[in-house]
């Protein structure tokens, strides 16, 4: 008797289990992200925070065009990368690259 109750209520428990399953997978990125970088995609080059800057800045591009990045984050992640060059043009060379270090933990990028 008891063998049969355990099999009922593992009956139950799937059957409970695949009514609970999503109906669809996540949305795609927009139709006109490729998802794949250009090949020939190469990050600028230069030194110091303004180097910094435009690399983190090519790179947060690339991720919008090849939809690895919603708008509303390029735009946040933007916003603070335009903080950190302002800081750069301004001769605060350490802030800067402080500042952008902290975007890209924030963010998730290295």
């Amino acid at each position: 008797m008891q063998h049969r109750f355990r099999a009922a209520l593992a009956a139950a428990a799937l059957v409970v289990a695949a009514c609970t399953q999503t109906a669809a997978p996540p949305p795609a990125p927009a139709a006109s992200a490729s998802g794949v970088t250009p090949s020939g995609f190469a990050l600028p080059p230069g030194s110091g925070c303004a180097g910094e800057v435009s690399r983190y800045r090519a790179v947060m591009d690339n991720d919008l065009a090849t939809g690895h990045v919603a708008k509303a984050v390029h735009a946040r992640i933007t916003a603070e990368i335009d903080h950190a060059a302002s800081a750069c043009g301004a001769g605060r060379d350490a802030e800067a690259v402080r500042m952008i270090a902290a975007t890209k933990a924030r963010f998730g990028y290295r």
